[in-house]
Order: structure tokens, then C-alpha cells, then sequence
């Protein structure tokens, strides 16, 4: 294990006195997740015990005896050796957070917002609500914003660090929201010529 990873490592338990004659001790635990970090496998590392120790321990078995803990290890097989490790300080390194799929409004205004590769506005805030939230574009060439729904199936990717958010909106969506559309319909009509009947 490298010397930066040694520095992040947590205080998983301390090790108490022998128990029985199978090399097993009993723990006292500093996780709230005893059961992860005891599984047979684990490798966990040793410090402040006495000289000679080796720098880490791997589990074999764990087991709860009422309100203790009782854990074998592979290098401790008999009560002599067990007794060696009495006060030692058990380390592990730190659970991986759990990814997640929720992002706050900071990390997303001023992302570029690109369809097919091709930038169309940025992003000027989110709203969320009790039934969807909802992304505010600013879409290039149009003084409104637009509300885009905050789903995985329009916003399928968002890279923070290269400053963009892509969307892939149903047809018209951005015309809806934007209300280009209506726009365009109550814009001027066609010329036509000053004498022309306006009921032909």
C-alpha cells in the first residue's frame, strides 16, 4: 500500500484480548459497518501494536458473541499469537462513496447546452418540484428561456468539467417551451398587393 494511501486510511476497531484457543480475539469496533469491513478476505492494517507485528492482518471469520465481536485472522492461529496482538489498531481505507444521480443548480448553470454535437444555448438555472424538475436554456437567438424537463431520456449526459450538458429533446420541444412557434404563427403575414381582395 503506497504512503499516500496510508494517510487516508480509517480506524476500523482496536483489538481486545484472545478468545479461545483458535488464535480468535475480540474487537472493539469503531465502524458502523462491522460486517463489511470484518468479511473473510479483508485486509486490514496493523498500528501501535507491538514490534514484530506484521502490516496487516487478512480476516478468516467473524462472528458476533453477544454484544462482541470475535474475529480470526489468518496470521493469528493460536492464543500465543493472538495475545501479541492485544491493543493493536485495526485501519482499512475508506468505503467509495456511492455514485449518484442528483445534481444541484451549481453545477449545472453556465453549462453549454449542444444537440447533436451543435451548441444551442446554456443553462441559467434548474427549478425543481415535487413532480419533475426543470432546466432553464437560454437558447440562442431567442429572447425567452426554455424549460426542459430534467429526465435521463432529454438530458442524457452532462460533463461539468468540459462545460457541457447535451440534450436529446422530442421534436419541437425547444420551439415549444420557448414559444417560437406561436411566434412565428402571429408574425406578419405574406405581402400581398395593396389592391389584392383579402377574400380571394
Amino acid at each position: 500500500m503506497s504512503p499516500a494511501a496510508q494517510d487516508d486510511l480509517v480506524r476500523v476497531a482496536r483489538i481486545g484480548k484472545p478468545h479461545g484457543i483458535r488464535g480468535e480475539v475480540t474487537v472493539q469496533v469503531f465502524t458502523d459497518d462491522p460486517d463489511a469491513r470484518f468479511a473473510p478476505g479483508e485486509r486490514l492494517v496493523v498500528r501501535d501494536g507491538a514490534p514484530g507485528l506484521p502490516a496487516e492482518l487478512t480476516v478468516t471469520r467473524a462472528r458476533w458473541n453477544k454484544q462482541i465481536l470475535v474475529v480470526g485472522f489468518a496470521e493469528s492461529l493460536d492464543r500465543n499469537v493472538a495475545e501479541t496482538l492485544r491493543g493493536a489498531q485495526l485501519f482499512a481505507v475508506p468505503a467509495a462513496p456511492e455514485e449518484s444521480d442528483e445534481w444541484y443548480e451549481e453545477d449545472l448553470v453556465d453549462l453549454e447546452v449542444r444537440i447533436d454535437g451543435e451548441r444551442v444555448g446554456v443553462v441559467t438555472a434548474l427549478t425543481t418540484g415535487a413532480v419533475q424538475d426543470l432546466l432553464h436554456v437560454a437558447v440562442d437567438g431567442v429572447e425567452e428561456e426554455a424549460l426542459v424537463p430534467f429526465v435521463e431520456e432529454i438530458v442524457p449526459e452532462i460533463d461539468p468539467k468540459a462545460g457541457v450538458l447535451v440534450l436529446t429533446p422530442p421534436p419541437g420541444l425547444l420551439e415549444l417551451a420557448t414559444g417560437e412557434d406561436e411566434d412565428a404563427a402571429d408574425g406578419p403575414a405574406a405581402a400581398r398587393p395593396a389592391d389584392a381582395d383579402p377574400e380571394a
